[in-house]
């Protein structure tokens, strides 16, 4: 393991959640989400754990992006900002 390439893919996890929960867009949140989701899978599989970097990747980064932006497609805005 490269102590380096994982404190790197553990930044790039907590920089996209911080900014999923402070954009206002969903869309965009939905989107960073999916990068998180996708470090996530990265920094599993660089520590060993492949079975779960898959079920991350299938799940996390692939159905839940998928149902998370029909979700945002079916909603409308109240005002307009």
């Amino acid at each position: 393991m490269i102590w380096q390439l994982n404190l790197m893919f553990l930044f790039f996890a907590v920089i996209a959640a911080v900014t999923a929960v402070s954009v206002k867009d969903l869309l965009s949140a939905v989107v960073l989400l999916g990068a998180f989701s996708f470090f996530m899978c990265l920094l599993w599989t660089e520590m060993g754990a492949v079975d779960v970097a898959f079920t991350e990747a299938a799940v996390g980064a692939g159905v839940n992006t998928a149902f998370f932006v029909a979700a945002v497609s079916k909603t409308t805005r109240r005002t307009k900002d």
